[in-house]
């Protein structure tokens, strides 16, 4: 008896598509950097990423990518549980605005945010009293960051909450339990796939984020610089192969972090059984 013929064509042609259009996009651009980075002399890419300003935009931008997802992780999660268990006026509008980093230019946004948070911002003012400062700081990095990242959060957890029954809370109330052991017990586990999902979203995007950030930080070397704008001072001095090897360290320490996150969220989704 024959196999039922599915509407795309054979494995064979599907698969080699789909290595061509990886490979195209990808694999090629990514194989050109590290050629291009092999041909840097050993020493001068030894000393280009071990340089202070190098390992200053290394911890600035990893440690503000990170501290941005963690922040949506938690509010990403409690946004998308309002917008999915309750009804309240301009519900429709405030999921909508979920989705405005999606759709705002990122340039527009750094020019938003700077504004907001200046020191003679609308929000800014307010700070300054307090002897917070946001705008040219670490700290705008990772507001800037923040901005960019929820959406991530929220449009992975809503679908699983969408699916998932509001009569299990219901059914674990009558049987005493209460709203936190219900939450961590029952419907935390169920989130978390899609929050980590979410949460490694959010973090690889601020990781590669530049236009947002580039006008809130100030761009000072040591203290604001993000790794992609150093690379791109790098070629504009027409440093091609300082840049390069920023790039590819930058690279690799990325796709390590985010292929261990992606390892942890799938022991997670799938824990191990111990008979």
């Amino acid at each position: 008896m024959s196999g039922r013929r599915g509407v795309l064509p054979g494995f064979g042609l599907a698969m080699g598509f789909t290595l061509w259009y990886l490979g195209l996009l990808l694999l090629i651009p990514l194989g050109a950097l590290v050629l291009k980075a092999a041909t840097v002399d050993p020493e001068k890419f030894a000393a280009t990423i071990t340089s202070g300003r190098t390992l200053a935009a290394f911890r600035l931008s990893f440690g503000a990518a990170l501290v941005a997802a963690c922040i949506n992780g938690v509010f990403g999660l409690l946004l998308a549980w309002v917008l999915e268990r309750y009804d309240f006026p301009f519900k429709r509008l405030v999921d909508g605005l979920v989705d405005l980093p999606f759709a705002l230019p990122t340039a527009v946004a750094g020019i938003a945010l700077t504004t907001l948070y200046a020191g003679n911002g609308w929000v800014g003012r307010h700070l300054a009293v307090l002897g917070v400062q946001v705008a040219y700081t670490p700290l705008g990095v990772v507001a800037a960051l923040t901005f960019v990242g929820l959406p991530f959060v929220v449009r992975t957890v809503q679908p699983v909450l969408r699916d998932l029954p509001a009569a299990i809370e219901e059914a674990s109330a009558s049987l005493g339990a209460g709203r936190l052991q219900t939450f961590f017990r029952l419907i935390f586990p169920e989130l978390l796939p899609a929050a980590a999902t979410g949460f490694t979203l959010a973090f690889a995007r601020g990781l590669g984020e530049y236009g947002s950030v580039i006008f809130i930080s100030g761009n000072m070397p040591m203290k604001t610089e993000i790794t992609p704008l150093l690379i791109m001072i790098k070629l504009e001095e027409y440093d091609y192969a300082g840049a390069t090897a920023i790039a590819l360290v930058f690279l690799a320490i990325s796709f390590a972090i985010l292929l261990a996150i992606n390892a942890l969220s799938l022991r997670s989704a799938h824990p191990v059984r111990r008979g």
